[in-house]
C-alpha cells in the first residue's frame, strides 16, 4: 500500500527536494538557516507531521522537531535524526549548474545538499506521509530531530538532547545518512568514527618580509612542516605516544562482518584518480582501516602568497588544519593532551594548538535486534544490503547513544560517488524512491520488533 503511494507521488517528492535545495542553508557562513528550518517545518506539517522549532539560545540555529503519535502502537518510538544545513558551495567555478539550482538531468537531482542531507531528510518525511495518507495512522510513534549545525561539528546537539531529552525519548534512531555502493546495495553502518579537529599555527615575525631575508628569519611554514613530519609515518601510522592506548581489537563477530564486506578497489581508484592506497593496503586491510583505523589528515595549510604567478615573500605566519579520526574508547580531550605533549617533547613549544571540535566515536553491537530489523527491511527494498561495523566518517552519534541510550543505525539513499561536499553534488532519484520505501519497511518491522 505504502509502496504504491510512494510510486504515484514521486513528482511531489522531487519537487519538495528541489525546494529544499533552492533554499541555501550554509552553517559555516550562517546563511539561510532560519529560513530553511521554517521550510522543513512547513513540509512536515503538509505531510501530516506535527512540527515545531526548538531553541536553546540566541544565535544558535534552531532544531526542527517533528512527531506523529501512533494509535495502534503508542509504546514503541523510532526517531529520525537529520540535518538541514549544508557545506559551502565553493569552488563555484567547478559547478556545471548553479550550486542551489536543484536541476534535474536524467536520474539525478543536482545541488548542494541534494544528497547530504536534504535528499535523505525528504525520504524520512515522505515515509511518514505514506502511512498517514494511506491508513491515517503510523505503525509506531515517529519522531524527527533535524539540526542546523551538523556540517560545522554539531557543537550544540548534545545541549538539545539534554534539554529536550523527554521530548526526544525513543527506542531506536535511524541516522541521517547511508551510502549505497556502486552495485546499488545500501550499506548499513552500525557506528561512526570520532573526531579531533585542531589548528596548529606559528607566528614568527611581526610582518611578511622579502624572501632574501630567509637566511636570517625563520620561515613559519618550514617550522610547521618539520612538526607535521613527526605526527605520522608514510604508511599513515600516528607516531604520537600512547595515541592507540585505548584502542580495542575487533571482536571475532566484527572481523567476520568486515571480512564479508565487499570493496571494489579498481572502481574506487578510478573514481578518485589514484594508483595506490596509503601503506599499499589490500584486501581486508582496506576494510579494517575504513571502519576502525585512526587517521591524521592535513585538511588545509595556509602561509604566504597563494595567488597567481610569483611573489618572493617570507611569510610571518603559518597555519595548518588537521583532523584526527578517532575510534571507540578514544577521548578527543585526552588525545588533544597527547598531541600537545608530543609537540612540547620534540621542541615545538612555539606552535600554538587550538581545538576546533571534538567528538567521540560510537558503535551499535552487531547482536542488537534493531540491526536485524533494519537489514530485513533493506533487503526487501533493495534486494540486498551490506552491514558495516562503522562508517569511516564522523557525526554526533555518541551524544545520542549517551543521552538517549538507544541503538543508532545509518541507512539511506546517498550513492557512494554522489560528490557530497564537492562541486556537482547529486542525488539519484531511483535511490530516493527505494529508500523512502525502505524507511516504511523499517518503521513497520520495528513496530513489531
Amino acid at each position: 500500500m505504502q509502496d504504491k503511494f510512494i510510486d504515484k507521488n514521486m513528482t511531489a517528492l522531487i519537487s519538495d527536494l528541489q525546494k529544499l535545495i533552492r533554499q541555501p542553508s550554509v552553517s559555516a557562513k550562517n546563511v539561510g538557516l532560519e529560513e530553511c528550518a521554517r521550510l522543513v517545518v512547513c513540509m512536515m506539517r503538509k505531510a501530516g507531521i506535527k512540527a515545531e522549532t526548538l531553541r536553546i539560545g540566541k544565535n544558535i540555529p534552531p532544531a526542527v522537531y517533528g512527531e506523529v503519535r501512533s494509535k495502534q502502537n503508542p509504546a514503541k518510538t523510532i526517531l529520525f535524526y537529520n540535518h538541514y544545513d549544508v557545506q559551502p558551495a565553493e569552488p563555484l567555478e567547478l559547478w556545471n549548474d548553479k550550486p542551489f539550482s536543484g536541476n534535474i538531468r536524467g536520474n539525478k537531482i543536482y545541488g548542494r545538499g541534494s544528497a547530504d542531507d536534504k535528499g535523505e531528510l525528504i525520504t524520512r518525511i515522505k515515509a511518514a506521509e505514506a502511512f498517514l495518507k494511506t491508513t491515517g495512522d503510523v505503525p509506531c510513534n515517529i519522531k524527527f530531530l533535524v539540526e542546523g549545525e551538523e556540517e560545522i561539528g554539531s557543537m550544540h546537539i548534545e545541549d538539545y538532547l539534554q534539554r529536550y531529552e523527554r521530548k526526544l525519548s525513543c527506542d531506536a534512531v535511524i541516522w541521517e545518512f547511508g551510502y549505497v555502493d556502486e552495485k546499488d546495495r545500501p550499506i548499513i553502518s552500525l557506528g561512526m568514527k570520532g573526531l579531533l579537529y585542531v589548528e596548529l599555527s606559528v607566528q614568527e615575525s611581526v610582518r611578511d618580509a622579502h624572501s632574501s631575508l630567509a637566511v636570517l628569519i625563520e620561515n613559519p611554514a618550514w617550522r610547521l612542516v618539520e612538526a607535521l613530519k613527526t605526527l605520522r609515518n608514510k604508511d599513515g601510522k600516528i607516531l604520537i605516544k600512547d595515541w592507540y592506548k585505548e584502542v580495542e581489537d575487533f571482536t571475532n563477530e566484527e572481523l567476520r562482518v568486515i571480512a564479508s564486506e565487499p570493496f571494489d578497489e579498481k572502481s574506487f581508484k578510478k573514481e578518485y584518480g589514484i594508483k595506490r592506497f596509503v601503506g599499499d593496503k589490500k584486501g581486508v586491510k582496506i576494510r579494517k582501516a575504513l571502519v576502525g583505523e585512526p587517521t591524521c589528515n592535513i585538511a588545509g595549510f595556509t602561509s604566504g602568497y597563494e595567488g597567481l604567478g610569483a611573489k618572493t615573500v617570507l611569510p610571518s605566519r603559518a597555519l595548518v588544519k588537521i583532523d584526527f579520526r578517532l575510534v571507540p574508547k578514544m577521548s578527543p580531550l585526552k588525545q588533544l593532551g597527547r598531541l600537545k605533549q608530543h609537540l612540547k617533547e620534540r621542541g615545538f613549544e612555539d606552535i600554538q594548538v587550538r581545538m576546533i571540535h571534538g567528538e567521540a566515536a560510537s558503535r551499535t553491537k552487531i547482536s542488537n535486534q534493531f540491526v536485524k530489523t533494519v537489514r530485513e527491511a533493506a533487503n526487501e527494498a533493495f534486494g540486498k544490503s551490506i552491514v558495516s561495523v562503522s562508517s569511516a566518517g564522523t557525526g554526533p552519534m555518541y551524544s545520542f547513544s549517551k543521552v538517549l541510550k538507544v541503538p543508532c543505525i545509518s541507512i539511506g539513499s546517498t550513492y557512494i560517488f554522489s560528490r557530497i561536499h564537492s562541486p556537482n553534488e547529486f542525488a539519484r532519484i531511483d535511490l530516493l524512491q527505494k529508500t523512502t520505501k525502505c524507511m516504511c519497511k523499517i518503521i513497520k518491522k520495528f513496530s513489531n520488533q
